[in-house]
């Protein structure tokens, strides 16, 4: 196709140029997606179900469980219907309005992760007045407030991109409309880039200096806490969350902001950020949690 085409529809590379079926990588992408809903699902029904676990933590965390789910559902399901078919066409209807609920979602669970590394540190740094600072009334409303902001960004973000000249091929070279391979196949990259740019600093780089203060506050309180077992447990209540973080944080960051890396390795990464990583975030805040596994074989057991 010649510059300045008015395309119809794209060509996703769903880890494939031909488009052929690949039901091997249908079954792994399967399970991956209907492990992550059920174990996020299980977060939300322990922690709904459970008195005990009606506290701003478990709150944040049943919250980010709700974003996960929605977040592996943006993207997954087209995947697994293009890896059965070997159809890898989307239509531009389509493929904007998944990349809105996708910039959505990732842009609200960023948010959320630096409003949890907060509250971790009000509970360890000021644990006296962390019922005074951080309550669920005060959640509900920082929730609101990050819905209310990522609502209109990604809605800004897709209409903008939805405006723009395509050129050349109109080939996706990732398995899903995300807004930095779509803008490779554009004619007006540089203002596009600028946009994408500002955004990743305003939904990226913010959250990520709040996470970055509140851990090394966090850290230098645990270091200075003279009991050993008084050290493990105040680590024990973060490390859960911190690994979450590094993940989540670590593979956007080789997304968005890496130099440009080969097509394999691109997507390697695309797929620990988008399926992975919702898929092992339930497993990663139940294993070393008590609470949270002594809610689960209390709901289970009923």
């Amino acid at each position: 196709m010649g510059n300045n085409t008015k395309f119809t529809y794209f060509h996703i590379l769903a880890f494939s140029r031909e488009g052929e079926k690949q039901p091997t990588l249908f079954i792994t992408f399967f399970f991956v997606y209907m492990f992550g809903v059920l174990g996020n699902l299980s977060i939300i029904a322990v922690t709904c179900n459970d008195v005990h676990l009606h506290t701003p933590m478990y709150f944040l965390l049943a919250n980010l469980s709700f974003i996960d789910i929605c977040y592996t559902t943006t993207t997954l399901p087209k995947l697994l219907h293009i890896l059965l078919t070997g159809n890898n066409i989307i239509s531009l209807p389509e493929c904007f309005t998944q990349l809105f609920f996708y910039t959505m979602f990732a842009q609200s669970e960023i948010i959320l992760l630096a409003f949890m590394a907060y509250d971790r540190y009000v509970a360890i740094c000021d644990p006296l007045k962390y019922h005074l600072i951080i309550n669920i009334k005060k959640c509900a409303r920082i929730l609101a407030g990050i819905w209310a902001s990522a609502f209109p960004n990604a809605l800004i973000a897709s209409s903008i991109i939805s405006q723009l000249q395509f050129c050349g091929p109109n080939t996706i070279n990732q398995f899903f409309c995300d807004g930095k391979y779509m803008a490779k196949i554009t004619c007006e990259s540089v203002g596009i880039n600028f946009c994408m740019l500002l955004g990743s600093v305003i939904y990226g780089v913010l959250p990520f200096l709040i996470c970055l203060a509140s851990y090394t506050k966090i850290i230098h309180s645990i270091v200075l806490i003279k009991s050993a077992t008084g050290r493990k447990k105040a680590f024990s209540t973060c490390s859960s969350h911190l690994t979450a973080l590094l993940l989540f944080y670590g593979t956007a960051s080789w997304m968005y902001m890496a130099p440009e890396n080969s097509q394999q390795l691109d997507q390697i990464i695309t797929v620990i950020f988008t399926a992975l990583t919702p898929m092992l975030n339930p497993l990663i805040y139940s294993l070393r949690n008590k609470e949270i596994q002594r809610a689960m074989k209390t709901l289970f057991s009923k």
